[in-house]
């Protein structure tokens, strides 16, 4: 057994006094979130009068369901988020929780984040969607992530954050697995022009998981309403970015590709040219100029990553009701924006 709790119930008074150094005097947990690869949960404090320690905290533990856990242990995934906090977000302007302690341990699959808790506050739903005003501000905090990584040594040389040849190796023989579930599970449920357009990603897998990423900024990895908080601390402020299990190095553009394609729905209609251009002007008052034509290409192609982030953890990640509406609702997203923008031949140079 590890050192630290890997599970709720396991988080004591006595733990939490001696992390925090102050006493807590009793501890009752319930679940929060809508995660499948890892498990949150708020702590309720029993605390001595004059306790400077907030009544509440956050915490985030490993996936009690057993395929979800080994995939996060596969990949790396609640390595990264720890590596994230203590090593990474000092560099960023992005709203993050602010972290009291962390803990993993040489596996990778055993971990425990303390966390502030940023409530009240309002959860982004996956499936329902989001308003103009949450999308404006998921933007600003795109770029608040974006711009101080923006060819940043400091950021873009740790180690940990690239993918190896040998991890989009391992993912590019899987994918054909996961796209045979997708198809068998979801062939009659997703519209059959958005399944052709989901095989025909899995056929160009070559070129999408082979190929040696630009490296201009981080990437959140996973940037959709589900892992946003909105009207943080009751909404004294606008947004906060969680879930950084797929933090990596690449083109800021997969973020926005993937956030305005399976991130906000129908809302992209209508909204597209004025959410990237709050984009651009965001970059550009933190210090980064970029020029439309060219990051669309980028944007294009990362309209594609989230028809694989649907596709690839509907396949290796617990299977729920909500799961199944939220992968769909992902790729509907996705397939609708790279129907639009011919992103595939993005993928392939044809244009």
């Amino acid at each position: 057994m590890s050192e630290f709790p890997t599970h709720p119930a396991q988080i004591s008074a006595g733990w939490l006094s001696e992390v925090l150094g102050q006493d807590v005097l009793a501890v009752r947990w319930e679940a929060i979130g809508t995660g499948q690869v890892g498990d949150s949960v708020r702590l309720h404090l029993e605390l001595p009068e004059g306790s400077p320690l907030a009544p509440t905290l956050a915490a985030k533990l490993p996936a009690a369901d057993q395929t979800s856990r080994a995939t996060a242990g596969t990949f790396g995934l609640y390595a990264k988020e720890v590596g994230f906090y203590r090593e990474i977000a000092p560099h960023l302007a992005v709203r993050v929780p602010e972290v009291y302690f962390s803990a993993i341990d040489d596996t990778g699959v055993d971990f425990v984040l303390l966390f502030e808790d940023l409530g009240p506050a309002r959860g982004g739903n996956q499936i329902a969607g989001c308003s103009l005003p949450d999308a404006e501000a998921a933007m600003r905090q795109a770029a608040a992530i974006h711009a101080p990584s923006w060819r940043n040594a400091e950021v873009l040389d740790t180690g940990w954050l690239h993918s190896t040849a040998q991890l989009r190796e391992q993912i590019r023989a899987l994918y054909p697995q996961a796209q045979s579930v997708w198809r068998e599970r979801y062939a009659d449920a997703l519209e059959p022009e958005y399944m052709e357009l989901c095989e025909g990603v899995a056929a160009a897998g070559d070129a999408l998981f082979s190929r040696e990423p630009e490296v201009v900024s981080l990437v959140h990895g996973d940037f959709r309403l589900d892992n946003m908080l909105f009207d943080i601390k009751g909404g004294t402020e606008p947004l906060a970015i969680l879930d950084w299990q797929t933090v990596t190095v690449g083109h800021a553009m997969t973020d926005i590709g993937y956030f305005m394609g399976c991130g906000i729905g129908e809302l992209r209609a209508g909204n597209e040219d004025h959410l990237f251009d709050l984009y651009v002007e965001e970059m550009e008052a933190r210090g980064v100029t970029l020029q439309r034509e060219d990051v669309w290409r980028d944007y294009r192609i990362g309209a594609l990553h989230g028809i694989t982030t649907a596709v690839f953890s509907a396949a290796f990640v617990e299977r729920t009701e909500r799961g199944d509406a939220n992968f769909l609702s992902m790729a509907r997203g996705a397939c609708s924006l790279a129907l639009e923008h011919d992103s595939l031949d993005a993928l392939k140079g044809d244009a």
